[in-house]
């Protein structure tokens, strides 16, 4: 999986399409990541204690090959390639060319 927490992707694929969003968390042993906004379910939680129930809005995880990353200079999908920079290993985006961070 090429994509990271902190990337800008869009959905591709799936009831959210076209939704824009951060990578929260990647599930690498699943292959699916969360996405801040994206694939919103509601889930009724029980009061225990001090904190109160009620229905609560949680995000879960999407099959990365439902986004893709969005390039930062063309603001479009995008794939992710890797160059070699001396003896580092840097990502970069696939339709424009820009290193990514």
């Amino acid at each position: 999986m090429k994509l990271k927490k902190g990337d800008n992707v869009v959905v591709i694929a799936g009831k959210d399409k076209g939704k824009k969003g951060v990578i929260i968390k990647t599930l690498r042993d699943t292959n699916k990541v969360i996405v801040d906004g994206v694939n919103v379910l509601k889930k009724h939680v029980k009061s225990r204690g001090e904190n109160a129930g009620g229905i609560v809005d949680m995000t879960h995880p999407i099959d990365a090959s439902n986004v893709a990353f969005v390039d930062p200079k063309t603001d479009k999908p995008t794939r992710i390639g890797y160059k070699g920079v001396g003896k580092d290993k840097v990502r970069i985006a696939k339709k424009s060319g820009t290193e990514l961070k």
